[in-house]
């Protein structure tokens, strides 16, 4: 049984707690690991760690601070294939998706080596005579990133580290207890492509230890994927402590689908986007609004594909659906079927009796589907993170929109047509902040921002493209003033007060 260490100032560091986590494989449901909960004074440390690695990593030429990163890019390549099986392991992906969660890290990582461009300020000749004014933009400090178990990789080093640093800052993440090790690995990998020690730390602790971070005075800003009370808990303490917050939360994504849509197409997008990663995933498609017309059709096509998914071990390469991540998560999906049944919708598709061959303790859940779901069914509208997909059948249009609309959450949202005016109409009504049209899972690359709405986001910048630049830096205007012969004798002081 391995014990995890975390990982601090470039080296690994065992931990003085007394509390440890269990880390499983969730495709045979064994315990790999111990990982420790860090005691505060860990978690401060590691906080002055970094403030000191700051001091000098920020003087670094943008540059060569990209150079840097360009070396973790050729890593992360070269690295590929061990670390899309450390999530597979870990996680509980399929290999496809495993890979995928690694990719979206280089993607994060490439758009920080376009830093120096994106880092450059604003200029104004002139602005009075003889006065100039620039903008710059500088780093801050110390970022914290607190991290859930579903992205191991693209959360942690494609939407947090590498824009933070690239930018001239120092950060400390908060890990997964579930899923630990492949953020070390990738540290480690951060290490050995030249980023000086101090610059990136590892972590794992309860969410008491990490509060700290929530008013420290050397924490210049959090980083926040997880649960929306959380999210909001820790946009309120850590902004009202002056920090700078972008805390992504939970999801309902809903697609409404027409009556004109291409039916096998639009079945295949949805049952990828339901059941891709388990359905543990905030841009997954939980909830399809169907026009009655097609619905039947749609319902009957999602059930023949959802049937043919090959359930199975996350590293068996023929396996489309994988096991969730641990048996507590299992169980809380468990209990949300069951409620889906209290509460009257019809169970057509049910998933909770599924067993893989030579995998029997393994945390398996086939896909469940949901027909007949209405709006008074919590199972609709609250977030389920698991592989379970709910029917909605509406008249039309307005109807549809109305009912995605009302709900909390805004991440995405998605229209499944072959008629512009719905589409476009969609796309300037809805409330979901990415949108997809005849796009199951409408996540835009890295140069733009993963802009969730309403309670999916809490506050000002989000993570990822130009906004995920400007969360990790601050603006400074300086204006200056040149004096020629005759001004230097001149005892005369000018009156420019910023006025034309």
């Amino acid at each position: 049984m391995e014990t995890i260490k975390y990982f601090v100032g470039g080296q690994y560091r065992e931990s003085k707690t007394d509390k440890y986590y269990d880390v499983y494989n969730p495709s045979t449901g064994e315990i790999t690991a111990k990982v420790p909960c860090c005691t505060k004074e860990e978690v401060e440390e590691v906080i002055s760690v970094a403030k000191e690695a700051y001091q000098s990593w920020s003087k670094v030429p943008v540059l060569k601070r990209v150079q840097t990163l360009y070396n973790v890019r050729d890593l992360l390549i070269k690295h590929r294939e061990e670390l899309t099986l450390l999530v597979a392991q870990e996680h509980g992906k399929v290999w496809a998706e495993a890979e995928g969660d690694v990719l979206k890290a280089q993607e994060g990582t490439e758009l920080a080596c376009s830093v120096p461009s994106l880092m450059m300020g604003e200029s104004l000749m002139n602005t009075s005579d003889g006065y100039d004014t620039t903008l710059n933009r500088e780093p801050l400090g110390v970022f914290a990133g607190i991290t859930p178990f579903n992205f191991p990789a693209m959360i942690p080093f494609g939407w947090m580290t590498p824009l933070c640093v690239a930018t001239g800052n120092c950060i400390v993440l908060k890990a997964s207890s579930s899923t630990p090790r492949t953020a070390l690995r990738i540290a480690e990998l951060y290490k050995e492509a030249g980023v000086p020690d101090g610059v990136v730390n590892v972590i794992t602790c309860s969410r008491e230890e990490a509060e700290i971070f929530l008013s420290h005075p050397d924490v210049k800003g959090i980083s926040f994927v997880g649960s929306t009370d959380v999210g909001k808990h820790i946009y309120g303490v850590a902004a009202s402590n002056g920090k700078r917050v972008q805390a992504l939360c939970e999801a309902k994504n809903h697609a409404l689908v027409m009556n004109d849509a291409a039916i096998e197409r639009t079945a295949a997008g949805i049952i990828n986007s339901a059941f891709g990663c388990a359905g543990e995933r905030c841009m997954a498609l939980p909830v399809v609004v169907a026009e009655d017309e097609i619905a039947d059709a749609l319902v009957s096509k999602l059930v023949e594909l959802a049937k043919n998914l090959k359930v199975g071990p996350a590293y068996d390469k023929t396996s489309t659906l994988g096991p969730v991540v641990d048996n507590k998560h299992k169980e809380r999906i468990l209990k949300w079927i069951q409620k889906g049944i209290d509460e009257g919708a019809t169970l057509i598709l049910d998933g909770r009796n599924v067993t893989v061959e030579g995998y029997e303790k393994g945390f398996y859940l086939g896909p469940t589907i949901f027909d007949h779901v209405t709006e008074e069914m919590t199972i609709g509208t609250q977030e389920i993170f698991g592989p379970v997909l709910c029917i909605k059948r509406v008249k039309n249009f307005e109807e549809g929109l109305t009912i995605m609309n009302n709900n909390p959450f805004a991440n995405g949202s998605v229209i499944f047509t072959q008629n512009g005016y719905f589409a476009r109409e969609f796309v300037n009504r809805t409330d979901g902040g990415m949108v997809g049209v005849n796009v199951g899972i409408p996540v835009p690359v890295g140069v733009f921002p993963f802009s969730g709405h309403k309670n999916s986001f809490f506050g000002d910048l989000h993570c990822l493209g130009k906004d995920g630049v400007r969360f990790y830096t601050e603006s400074k205007t300086v204006t200056t003033k040149w004096f020629d012969e005759e001004e230097k004798k001149s005892t005369k002081v000018s009156t420019w007060d910023g006025t034309i």
